[in-house]
């Protein structure tokens, strides 16, 4: 298509160039807790900012985590600029070892976030490199046609930062994950000025983060935590302390050595995610951790127990780790009993609700002392309340608005406080993962086309399928188990041997003589009418075998095995 014309004062044609349309596309985030990661693009040009996971729904059987389809991505491969990361937690970064490989551009983040993505690559057994680029609060960088500012933020996880994206068409602005506390334990406050001089400027558009738009009021500060630790410490004083939190909180982290330190006690760090965050904090100056603090294993037995505080992984009941193993009495070194007192300073993640209850009986079982959460001030959110979101929209106000990182219901609830603070109910748009919101300049919005957003599922380290067939198969194993079938065959496609049937999980067993007799009838009927077919394939005898086996089963429908017929040629 050739550019259009347009005459001069002077009567001389020229080309008129075509303006590009800017727009975002999450492809995750929306409507779900974790999966954050959301495209922007423009003209020849495209910015990723974030690329996190989410924890496996209860009925994902023997899932680990869900991350983003990123065949959007790939398809635009070359046109990708960098991935920008608004902080380190792992529903921000646990997909990269997967995706960034694929798309193999620069990283930009912070010095923190980056040596956490180097641990979940090398976990991940990528002999992958990211290209870092490394960010602090403040700095600017140029990719393409967008000009991006890193933006210092308050969250449960320091060097957390918003990201003001310039484009051709207007600013944007992606909140990440944040709250503005007005005493973070680093003294690092958000950079209020920061965001209301963008409000001045005009921003174009706003996505901020809604997980916890539903609480009134204002998020309390981190230092509150540290008051009731004090007091745990000091109640406690002549038992061993046992805090369980997540490995990337680490300003829970610094709150928790510094009343060690206070307290004359000696901290054991539990968990593979939890000694590695710390050794990098420290290696990076974000801990002071004075020498001797950190014990091992064989020094921590050395001393009494209540001189030892282990900090351990195992908040949200994660099936191995540091606090569920010793829970279940499996754990290598430690010994839980009725000397330990439990602190679980987390709440759960929405879906992990059993796994932590079931967590605090077996805690409880084994003679501890737990406190978890509603019993004490243990844990406080790092996401903004209402009172914060409504600040946050008073500050840069913006001409339209997309909710993100939350439930569908939050996202909704975000939407209607914008509505109410002022943002026109035509520029706020409730989008859902692969949504496409396209701008004609900066007066007009729509959403306009889909792009692939399905979940992509990752049991240990291996990618698995997107979200349907693979635990579409689990259930059904779960459910009625599995039938096997062994057969042996000559090269007249006779058998050389027994018909072998065996059952897993499944209600038929081998003293049912009668389903075993009726299942190798169903099996001889198919070789016998297999061979009759002319041009037949051995590859096709598998599907003719299962298929003779479920008439039989079509008789008591409510118990469907699957069946797995493994086929031996002689």
């Amino acid at each position: 298509m050739t550019d259009p014309e347009e005459k001069t004062n002077t009567g001389q044609r020229r080309t008129r160039k075509k303006k590009s349309d800017l727009f975002i596309c999450p492809l995750g985030g929306m409507g779900e807790i974790g999966k954050n990661l959301t495209v922007f693009g423009y003209g020849e040009d495209i910015i990723v900012v974030d690329c996190g996971l989410k924890f496996p729904e209860e009925d994902m059987l023997g899932i680990d985590f869900v991350i983003p389809d990123a065949s959007f991505l790939i398809e635009n491969k070359s046109k990708i600029r960098g991935v920008f990361i608004t902080h380190g937690h792992e529903d921000h970064i646990g997909a990269l070892p997967f995706i960034l490989p694929r798309l193999d551009v620069p990283v930009y983040c912070s010095r923190l976030a980056g040596g956490l993505i180097e641990n979940k690559m090398q976990d991940a057994g990528s002999g992958y490199q990211p290209d870092f680029r490394y960010m602090e609060a403040g700095d600017r960088v140029s990719v393409g046609c967008f000009e991006v500012d890193f933006i210092r933020m308050c969250h449960s996880i320091p060097e957390s930062f918003a990201a003001a994206i310039h484009t051709p068409a207007g600013i944007i602005v992606h909140s990440g994950d944040f709250k503005f506390d007005p005493t973070p334990l680093d003294g690092n406050r958000a950079d209020y000025s920061a965001l209301a001089r963008l409000g001045d400027e005009g921003v174009l558009l706003l996505l901020s983060d809604s997980t916890n738009v539903e609480r009134q009021g204002a998020t309390p500060s981190e230092k509150m935590i540290g008051q009731t630790f004090e007091r745990l410490f000091r109640l406690y004083k002549d038992r061993r302390i046992v805090v369980a939190t997540f490995a990337s909180n680490l300003n829970r982290t610094r709150m928790i050595l510094s009343a060690a330190l206070r307290f004359n006690r000696k901290v054991l760090p539990v968990g593979r995610s939890m000694i590695a965050n710390i050794e990098l904090a420290a290696d990076l100056g974000i801990l002071d951790i004075p020498e001797g603090l950190i014990l091992s294993p064989q020094e921590a037995e050395a001393l009494p127990d209540n001189h030892v505080v282990i900090l351990t992984t195992g908040s949200q009941g994660e099936p191995f780790s540091g606090l569920v193993t010793m829970s279940r009495g499996t754990h290598r070194q430690i010994k839980l009993g009725a000397r330990d007192l439990v602190v679980i300073s987390a709440t759960p993640i929405p879906g992990n609700e059993k796994l932590v209850s079931q967590t605090v009986n077996r805690l409880f079982a084994c003679g501890a002392e737990v406190i978890y959460e509603g019993d004490e001030k243990i844990h406080v959110s790092g996401h903004a309340s209402r009172d914060e979101l409504m600040l946050m929209l008073s500050l840069t106000r913006p001409k339209f608005f997309v909710p993100c990182h939350g439930e569908y219901r939050h996202l909704v609830r975000h939407a209607q406080l914008a509505k109410e603070m002022g943002v026109s109910p035509k520029n706020i748009f409730i989008l859902q993962n692969g949504d496409i919101l396209r701008f004609s300049g900066s007066s007009k919005a729509e959403v306009s086309g889909h792009a692939p957003a399905d979940s992509v599922l990752i049991d240990g380290f291996v990618l698995g399928e997107f979200e349907g067939s693979i635990l579409r198969e689990r259930r059904e194993m779960a459910e009625n188990g599995v039938v096997v079938v062994s057969l042996v065959l000559d090269s007249n496609m006779r058998p050389a041997a027994p018909v072998q049937i065996q059952t897993r999980g499944s209600v038929y067993s081998s003293e049912d003589t009668d389903t075993f007799r009726e299942i190798e009838t169903a099996v001889m009927t198919a070789l016998a009418q297999f061979s009759r077919l002319p041009g037949a394939r051995r590859e096709a005898l598998p599907t003719e075998i299962r298929k003779r086996i479920r008439e039989k089963f079509d008789l008591n429908p409510r118990c469907y095995p699957a069946i797995i017929p493994l086929i031996a040629y002689i």
